[in-house]
């Protein structure tokens, strides 16, 4: 049986992996379902659970902090407002209104890099 991919990401590397995905997923989102948030969050839970598996245990805490960054980053795409002023407006109105999905693939990052530093201290200490 193949094995899945274990990379080790450096804390900056799992933020620019995030952020690239969640940029691609925006601009998928905005060709394909014209933007439809429900897409975007659904997409973004697995993007930060595999930021958080696949950071070093060194830069675990760098995954629950680079996740909201990506999200706010990848919804640019998904924004359609004309001007500098009107896309920061709904930048903000997108990032308020798909909270729950920020904050749940947070909470999933943050979970996971949690118990993997649990686990790595429990290792370490035996």
């Amino acid at each position: 049986m193949r094995r899945m991919p274990n990379p080790r990401l450096t804390g900056l590397g799992g933020g620019l992996f995030s952020c690239a995905v969640m940029f691609m997923v925006g601009c998928l989102d905005s060709l394909l379902f014209d933007g439809a948030p429900l897409m975007y969050g659904l997409l973004f839970v697995p993007v930060g659970a595999l930021t958080a598996l696949w950071v070093r245990t060194a830069d675990l805490v760098t995954a629950p902090i680079s996740v909201p960054i990506a999200f706010a980053f990848g919804a640019l795409p998904i924004t359609d407002s004309g001007g500098l002023g009107g896309r920061i407006t709904a930048l903000i109105t997108v990032l308020a209104l798909n909270a729950g999905w920020l904050y749940g693939g947070t909470l999933v990052a943050g979970v996971i890099a949690s118990v993997r530093k649990v686990l790595h201290i429990r290792r370490r200490y035996r």
